[in-house]
């Protein structure tokens, strides 16, 4: 993760590439140390490289930090892109900058796009071949972007008009399909209402309506006050009901008498 340099004049960030532990065996054991490899940048052309060996991580980073500060150096960008293909190797590794469109991001691994990021490129596809090793993909990548020229230069070089390049075209096409920023209310996500109608009627409480609230019919009296404008509705009763008589047993003594 990138952290702000305050001690430094210009608005720079740094971020840590790796950490490497290393041991050395003396005659009472080994002694370790830390090893750092840091990315400084300004995110807008400026970018450098740094190495830091310390007993511990913070004065590693720091030593890095310092180291890459030393080495800043300008690169040529293109609308935050790169104006031409490039191709920059280190030893046994070897990568490939490709330019891209606004809205592809940087497509790389974790050592190259801790220098492009830093540099201020923002779309950019990366083809990686050899070795994987942190610090040469690093220095790999930086003598990449040592590399580019702008197009000026190269019309200035050759002494011809080379009127629209191909990584322009892409540009224009892209900026096409990035979404527009607008001034204008935004519109209001629907509000998903099914099941709605079939709550109210629920009435409790507990699991499956079953509760103590309110019951199916009460609900239904205070949905038809709602819709009627504050009207009460009426009550129904349910009607009253002669309850027949209980008729008395016979005595054990009377049924006897009877047979």
């Amino acid at each position: 993760m990138a952290e702000f340099l305050e001690d430094s004049s210009k608005t720079l960030e740094s971020t840590t590439v790796y950490l490497w532990r290393n041991a050395k065996v003396v005659k009472g054991g080994r002694r370790f140390s830390l090893s750092a490899l840091v990315v400084v940048g300004d995110r807008n052309g400026s970018v450098g490289i740094g190495y830091g060996k310390a007993a511990g991580a913070p004065a590693a980073i720091e030593k890095a930090q310092k180291n890459a500060r030393k080495s800043l150096t300008k690169v040529v960008l293109k609308d935050g892109t790169i104006p031409h293909e490039v191709t920059g190797k280190f030893c046994a590794s070897k990568i490939k900058l490709i330019p891209a469109a606004p809205g592809t991001g940087v497509k790389a691994g974790a050592s190259v796009r801790a220098v492009l990021e830093m540099a201020g490129v923002k779309d950019c596809m990366t083809k990686s071949l050899g070795s994987a090793n942190q610090k040469n993909l690093v220095k790999a990548t930086m003598l990449s972007l040592l590399q580019l020229q702008s197009k000026d230069t190269i019309a200035k070089l050759r002494g011809v008009d080379l009127g629209i390049t191909e990584v322009e075209e892409k540009i224009e096409a892209g900026m096409r399909y990035l979404p527009q920023t607008s001034s204008t209310e935004k519109a209001k996500a629907p509000v998903n209402k099914v099941g709605q109608k079939n709550a109210k009627g629920g009435g409790g409480r507990g699991r499956g309506g079953r509760g103590r609230g309110r019951g199916g019919d009460e609900a239904q009296a205070a949905d038809q006050q709602q819709q009627g404008g504050g009207e009460e509705a009426p009550k129904t009763e349910a009607p009253a009901t002669d309850a027949p008589a209980a008729q008395a047993k016979p005595a054990e003594g009377e049924t006897k008498s009877a047979e």
